[in-house]
């Protein structure tokens, strides 16, 4: 599947990560900065064709003004399914995952992305139906995450939870009604997150599926969070006890 992504940061990141992908480039004939110097240099060295075009053409081609110069047309990153993430849980590491059950704004799955990257978690589940896939616009939000961090996409979400369970990783959701605050949970060893998507919140088989829940403490008016304000409150807090808790150890 091919599609267009734009600004200085996703294409050096494409660049660096998957410059294979890459099908041809369009950068502003008026930009003569260092920023986009370089670029143009790294696309003459991998043979990229690339074309020099007047800044109202590129508007047009990513559809925004913020292109900062440069839109180049990708084949998007690959999506992995079910026997992928299965070929991942041999490789004996403590792993852990992000799983967004039909979570369908590109812009918030991006931002999901662009956290998991951050704190080096080793993918995020979705499942098939319902659900949002890695679209140009996905793959601008996450700022060159969606080269680097893998994304699972399951028939079967409810199915894919029990099998890690059977793995050896504890499957905490998160909900409002959680019985835990997040901070009081161990959120260390072999861990699957789940949140729910916009608006609906966890399934009911998917929070089934959990073997606990956890909640955000909201002292304000407002009831909840945006969903990748969460998913960056409860991955940073996962890193946090990962990497200055040494005890381990469930709770």
């Amino acid at each position: 599947m091919k599609g267009r992504i734009f600004g200085l940061h996703a294409a050096r990141s494409v660049l660096e990560h998957g410059p294979e992908r890459v099908i041809r480039a369009w950068l502003d004939n008026q930009r003569a900065d260092q920023k986009i110097m370089n670029l143009r240099n790294q696309l003459a060295t991998l043979n990229i064709p690339t074309q020099e075009v007047e800044r109202k053409h590129l508007n047009l081609l990513a559809g925004s003004f913020r292109h900062q110069g440069i839109v180049l047309e990708v084949r998007l990153p690959e999506v992995r399914d079910e026997r992928d993430l299965e070929a991942r849980l041999t490789d004996g590491e403590k792993l852990w995952f992000l799983v967004l059950d039909q979570v369908q704004d590109p812009h918030n799955l991006g931002a999901c992305l662009r956290t998991c990257d951050a704190v080096g978690i080793n993918g995020v589940i979705v499942p098939k139906d319902r659900s949002c896939g890695l679209t140009p616009v996905v793959c601008k939000t996450a700022s060159g995450a969606a080269e680097t961090v893998p994304l699972y996409r399951v028939t079967n979400l409810a199915r894919t939870l029990g099998q890690l369970k059977e793995a050896g990783f504890w499957i905490v959701g998160a909900e409002s009604r959680g019985e835990k605050l997040v901070f009081e949970a161990d959120l260390t060893g072999p861990l699957v997150l789940v949140l729910g998507g916009e608006g609906q919140g966890l399934r009911r088989l998917t929070r089934e599926s959990c073997d606990f829940l956890v909640r955000l403490p909201m002292r304000g008016a407002v009831a909840s969070l945006n969903l990748s304000v969460a998913a960056g409150v409860l991955l940073y807090e996962s890193l946090r006890q990962r990497d200055y808790n040494p005890s381990g150890g469930r709770r």
